[in-house]
């Protein structure tokens, strides 16, 4: 029997050096959290720190809730990691429901926790669809919040980027104008919002080069698990959720551990992708949950610090 071409495709993607086979290593990791709301997740918390410390982060981030929802949670959760974990920590700070006032006493409790690393949102309403409304005494944009930072305290400031466009967006390129004019004003780096599709993101990163950019832009790793609670994520975001992936989780809704490996696999493929694309930093997601994470950097030719890969 003659193989088709199909075959002769498949043959060869399935017998080809193995995809994270010999990786150096060679890149640098950063990991978001979000503060507890129980003792119980405090103590999953700080299992996920535990385990993600030996990779050697070049940071970890702390969300923020809305209007500040959090604030009290965020601020602890990250004096600890500094100063118990010893971990350059970052705190999340919106623009939503504070005025300049507010966010200074904010931005300077976290100078004296030690924190130096800000990453500035302008947040949402906290409602789905909701627009977003200025505080009346607060910070119009996310832009305008990393020059009030910048005038605070020499923090080091990170800002988000979306890679598929912000929902209030007026179009693509009025959101990379945005993300320059964040940028211009003294940020430092960009974080992108989730995507799935690693030729989305590089279109982005080349839109952005077009524009003058040359901060580093890091991809935001989401590993989903959950589709339902990924798709919920993604609507507020502007991300798109492929079709085929509904399909990779169908009927493991009660088998975690295969969704967890489904889960791990698709992720990792999205990294290598853009690995073999010249990324070498990557910001996940973590949800407080570090198995998926660890594993994908590992694969990555990633290593605690101090061991050979």
């Amino acid at each position: 029997m003659t193989p088709t071409l199909n075959q002769l495709h498949e043959y060869r993607t399935a017998t080809d050096t193995p995809l994270f086979s010999g990786l150096p290593g060679d890149v640098a990791v950063s990991f978001e959290f979000f503060p507890p709301k129980s003792e119980k997740m405090e103590a999953q918390l700080w299992d996920a720190v535990t385990q993600l410390r030996p990779l050697g982060p070049n940071f970890v981030s702390v969300t923020y809730g809305a209007g500040g929802s959090t604030r009290e949670r965020t601020h602890a959760t990250v004096a600890r990691i500094i100063a118990e974990a010893g971990l350059p920590a970052a705190a999340h700070l919106t623009c939503v429901a504070a005025s300049k006032a507010e966010i200074r006493e904010v931005a300077e409790q976290y100078w004296d926790a030690g924190v130096r690393h800000i990453v500035a949102l302008r947040g949402d309403a906290g409602e789905p669809g909701a627009p977003f409304t200025p505080h009346p005494d607060g910070y119009a944009s996310a832009a305008d919040l990393v020059a009030g930072l910048k005038q605070i305290a020499d923090f080091e400031i990170s800002v988000a980027a979306y890679p598929e466009t912000h929902p209030d967006a007026l179009s693509p390129q009025d959101d990379i104008d945005n993300l320059k004019r964040k940028l211009d004003a003294g940020a430092s780096r960009a974080i992108s919002q989730f995507f799935f599709s690693a030729e989305a993101f590089f279109r982005f990163r080349d839109a952005c080069a077009a524009a003058g950019i040359d901060a580093p832009i890091l991809p935001g790793i989401l590993p989903v698990t959950n589709v339902a609670q990924a798709r919920k994520f993604a609507s507020a975001c502007g991300a798109a959720i492929p079709a085929w992936m509904d399909g990779l989780f169908e009927g493991l809704d009660e088998m975690p551990a295969a969704r967890q490996l489904v889960a791990a696999t698709v992720a990792a493929e999205l990294c290598r992708r853009l690995y073999a694309g010249g990324v070498r930093d990557f910001h996940f997601y973590t949800l407080n949950r570090p198995e998926l994470a660890y594993a994908i950097c590992h694969m990555l030719g990633k290593r605690p610090v101090g061991e050979a890969a």
